[in-house]
């Protein structure tokens, strides 16, 4: 996975494009992220000892990794790799290619 948890992203396709945000949690097996703010889903939910109310819960929902974009330096980019000297390998923005730490 390109994007990691706590990057700032930016939706760029689906009912919240152009809306901004950091990355919650990562899922890489289903290949679908939760940012922070975006696509909000409601659960209703029965009365326990965490929720002695019950009621209609508001969270974020997972997007698709497809759909988001990292944005690094004021505008939203590719993530690509290159190796270093040493063998190490760090991520870079296509655009710039500076270093993404």
């Amino acid at each position: 996975m390109k994007i990691k948890k706590g990057m700032t992203v930016k939706v760029i396709s689906g009912n919240h494009r152009g809306s901004e945000g950091k990355v919650l949690h990562v899922f890489p097996n289903k290949e679908r992220v939760i940012v922070e703010g975006i696509n909000f889903i409601k659960r209703h939910t029965r009365p326990s000892q965490e929720n002695p109310q019950g009621g209609i819960i508001e969270r974020e929902g997972a997007l698709h990794i497809s759909n988001v974009m990292v944005i690094h330096g004021g505008g939203t980019t590719r993530i690509g790799y290159k190796k270093l000297d040493d063998g190490s390998k760090v991520r870079i923005a296509v655009k710039t290619g500076e270093e993404i730490g």
